[in-house]
């Protein structure tokens, strides 16, 4: 974890990101921008960037008709968040205040918002929001069960270390460990993320999607490009890792374009027709962080914290048999 500030940069380009929808080209950060370039001719994507952001996934209700921020209602808007996001800002009850655990110094949620100084990170549907749920997707959610301190199988999977949704794919902005990094050879690329140290390594080589029977926490992904865009798309989830809903027939799409020396556009479709009423898009502005490091994620070393989950809960259950008699 760290702290570390990402100052809002290219807030002065406002005007140039102004029309910028959901699909439309990345040229219009800027239509003279040539990327650095590998011997193969590709783009370099290669680096360290950064998912840090205080821009909302969904549009604020309080925004609902407002798709972009001003110059000056962007610098406001992130101040707020910072602030309403600061774990400093500590309650008067003393076990409210011990649930709250660490204090701001280990949290980096990010100070800065999206370059395109978007209310939201959806940009379509138009209103910045996750599409409704279908009734199948609703009853396959009401039916899952809840995790349960009977075992460490009945933890959930980030507990348990093994599956962290922003992580990706897709990657989400989080609370903290928000970098990833690109690598780059003819015929592969490379993703790393520092949360959970989760690791992607995608063939660029028109290799096919593995059967249908075969599926992986999160997913196969394939890779191609399109111009100067990598396309990466994957398929054969787990039921058991959904997305914000979604079923084992997620069929993602993500985009990654270098925009800028020190901006990296990442976009991602979810086109699930057994979970959403319409497919939905995000867009995020990576920044590069060349002068960082990523740490190693260890979780909870030795699952340390699995014994006092269940620990707790036995003394939970022996306090209220006591209590019972």
């Amino acid at each position: 974890m760290r702290s570390i500030a990402v100052p809002l940069v290219g807030l002065c380009c406002g005007v140039l990101f102004a029309g910028l929808v959901a699909g439309q080209a990345p040229a219009a950060f800027d239509s003279d921008y040539s990327p650095p370039r590998l011997p193969t001719g590709k783009p370099d994507l290669q680096g360290l960037w950064s998912n840090a952001l205080v821009t909302p996934l969904e549009r604020p209700a309080d925004l609902a008709d407002k798709a972009f921020l001003t110059e000056e209602e962007a610098r406001e808007y992130q101040a707020k968040r910072v602030e309403a996001v600061n774990r400093d800002s500590r309650p008067d009850d003393a076990e409210a205040d011990i649930l709250l655990a660490y204090n701001d110094f280990w949290w980096d949620s990010g100070t800065a918002g999206v370059r395109t100084l978007r209310t939201s990170l959806i940009v379509d549907p138009p209103n910045g929001r996750i599409p409704e749920l279908t009734e199948a997707a609703k009853q396959r959610l009401a039916a899952q069960p809840r995790p349960s301190a009977d075992g460490p199988e009945t933890q959930g999977l980030s507990t348990r270390c093994i599956y962290y949704a922003t992580a990706g794919p897709p990657m989400l902005p989080g609370s903290y460990n928000n970098h990833y990094q690109l690598v780059q050879t003819e015929d592969y690329v490379l993703i790393v993320n520092e949360m959970v140290h989760e690791t992607r390594i995608i063939p660029l080589d028109g290799r096919p999607f593995p059967p249908d029977e075969i599926r992986q926490w999160r997913g196969s992904s394939r890779g191609r490009w399109d111009g100067d865009t990598l396309v990466v798309e994957t398929r054969n989830r787990r039921a058991d890792t959904p997305f914000r809903g979604s079923s084992e027939n997620m069929h993602l799409t993500e985009r990654f374009t270098r925009v800028a020396d020190d901006v990296l556009l990442y976009e991602f479709t979810v086109d699930d027709p057994d979970a959403f009423t319409q497919a939905w898009t995000v867009q995020i502005t990576s920044s590069r962080v060349a002068d960082e490091l990523m740490y190693e994620y260890a979780c909870h070393e030795g699952n340390k914290s699995m014994y006092g989950i269940l620990g707790g809960a036995r003394a939970a259950e022996r306090q209220a048999g006591e209590a019972a008699k």
